[in-house]
């Protein structure tokens, strides 16, 4: 259940919660939830943000998906949210997404992908978590081609962030 938190180190998170676009507005509103009593006040509080478009939320809200904190537990879900977070410019969202397509958790695995996601975190993370994000990223070029390499430093150097 907390796959991902194992390889998170502490200052990249602050941890809070969200749930799906789609079961939101009934929380939002005050009418209840599809989740019952599994939602908490962290995520009631996150969700308006994460919905619109606070990329740094939306890394947030995936993280608790990803570990079923405040919110049931979903790869899948997670990977939704830290996939807007990423396209966003958040390093947070950049490094757990780059880890989700690592492990293949929620997502297909590919490694091309993890590289330029880690890449581009490590690029924009606060400097005290840089150091252990490279070691993640040197560690997914390890399973990769020189071709593979060639085409994460790519896609990372095309990269450009969508801004709402």
């Amino acid at each position: 259940m907390y796959k991902i938190a194992s390889f998170i180190s502490a200052g990249v998170i602050f941890c809070a919660g969200v749930l799906p676009p789609a079961h939101a507005g009934s929380v939002v509103a005050g009418r209840g939830s599809v989740y019952g009593n599994e939602l908490t006040a962290a995520a009631r509080r996150i969700i308006p943000r994460a919905l619109r478009g606070d990329p740094h939320a939306q890394a947030i809200l995936g993280f608790m998906y990803a570990n079923g904190r405040g919110v049931p537990q979903s790869d899948d879900i997670a990977v939704n949210w830290y996939l807007q977070a990423a396209e966003g410019g958040d390093p947070t969202g950049q490094y757990l997404l780059g880890l989700m397509y690592d492990k293949g958790y929620g997502i297909t695995q590919d490694v091309v992908l993890a590289h330029k996601w880690l890449n581009l975190a490590a690029a924009h993370a606060p400097r005290q978590n840089r150091e252990n994000i490279l070691r993640l990223r040197e560690a997914v070029a390890t399973k990769m081609t020189r071709d593979q390499l060639d085409l994460a430093h790519q896609l990372a150097i095309d990269f450009i962030p969508s801004r709402r």
